[in-house]
């Protein structure tokens, strides 16, 4: 049974988000269109038109079969360089397409909604879960619907908090810089000894799908005791044990390990700070998959720094792309590039969803994940 009513829909449909494991199948012609400044803006704007499909403005390149699908139902734009754009760009972009779909780098303020609802704009649709840099007041008060991609990145991202909590334990960054500069002088009984996980506790701030998937991991796979903070009572957990606490003091003050999965608000702005960070064991690590806001970074490189926590594993940060000089130099860490959902499969079916969200909301239906 048809998934979509298209059939080149239907594949990519099956390929990423039915089946996200199956191989991804290289070789689908790219589309491109011309890039959109704020001159030429207008005369795009008309041609749009014309083609009698809603437009959508993309300030990022996707994967090809995304962009591809997209091409199906709609008349994009897309940013050819895949540059950050100002946010003049976008308050253009948006103004003359019916539709933009940023990501999660792209601060979408008031400046660039007003401009959207003056024109064209009708919905945000974001190309990602968070949405902190959607500024929800004015899109509320100019009558512009927002979407989000929920789902579909579960798995890569708890595969990378995976990742940062095995090369912390293990020491795996540390020994492939030394080895790359040179100063490994051979196997020796002492050198780089890391820790094992079985046995240890594991500490959720967040427990939700990526939370929930991270503790299914990290108990099923390497024998870790779970325990979490959540503000809802969680009951649906049976395949592992898992205990659920009252505070975020009681989960830092227990864990050998903390991975934070909450999404960023007023709530949760510097859920880690100083004080919570100092009731942590000395040897502890933290992790961020979530969002840069959740941790007090100044306290946490201050932390490293004195010894105090056995190191951190970071993926996001406060003002990304630009990083605290502070964490840079901090010992023990493992901090990479916002890499959460990056694999081909997920940020694929990322693009999907954009589309799926974009199709019903222009058909007058609701929004599949409305935010």
């Amino acid at each position: 049974m048809s998934q979509t009513g298209c059939p080149f829909f239907d594949a990519v449909f099956c390929r990423y988000i039915k089946n996200p494991l199956k191989q991804y199948m290289r070789g689908q012609k790219r589309l491109y269109f011309p890039a959109v400044s704020a001159q030429t803006m207008a005369m795009t704007n008309t041609d749009q038109s014309s083609a009698g499909k809603p437009s959508i403005f993309v300030t990022r390149r996707w994967p090809a079969d995304a962009e591809a699908a997209l091409s199906q139902y709609f008349v994009p734009t897309f940013n050819l360089d895949d540059r950050p754009l100002s946010a003049a760009e976008m308050a253009a972009g948006f103004a003359s397409h019916d539709a933009i779909a940023p990501t999660v780098s792209d601060k979408i303020g008031a400046d660039i909604i007003t401009a959207g609802a003056n024109g064209k704009g009708r919905l945000i649709a974001n190309f990602g879960v968070g949405v902190n840099h959607i500024d929800f007041g004015a899109a509320a008060a100019a009558g512009i619907a927002v979407s989000n991609t929920p789902g579909v990145l579960t798995d890569a991202t708890a595969d990378l908090a995976l990742t940062l909590i095995l090369m912390l334990s293990r020491r795996a960054g540390e020994g492939e810089r030394e080895l790359r500069a040179g100063e490994w002088q051979g196997w020796r009984p002492t050198h780089l000894m890391g820790r094992a996980l079985q046995g240890k506790t594991l500490g959720i701030i967040g427990m939700g799908r990526i939370g929930k998937a991270v503790a299914q991991r990290a108990a099923l796979g390497f024998g870790m005791k779970i325990v979490f903070y959540n503000r809802s009572r969680i009951d649906d957990i049976s395949a592992y044990p898992a205990r659920q606490l009252d505070d975020v003091e009681s989960v830092c003050q227990i864990a050998d390990c903390l991975s934070l999965h909450c999404a960023a608000s007023a709530d949760t702005f510097h859920i880690l700070n100083a004080e919570r960070l100092a009731m942590m064991k000395p040897d502890a690590y933290v992790i961020n998959t979530a969002r840069g806001d959740v941790i007090d970074e100044t306290a946490l490189a201050a932390a490293l720094s004195a010894k105090q926590l056995g190191g951190a594993g970071l993926d996001v940060f406060q003002g990304e792309p630009v990083i605290d000089p502070a964490l840079l130099a901090a010992p023990n860490t493992v901090l990479l590039p916002h890499l959460g959902s990056a694999t081909v499969e997920t940020r694929t079916a990322m693009g999907l969803r954009v589309v799926e969200n974009a199709s019903a909301f222009f058909a007058g239906q609701p929004l599949i994940d409305p935010v």
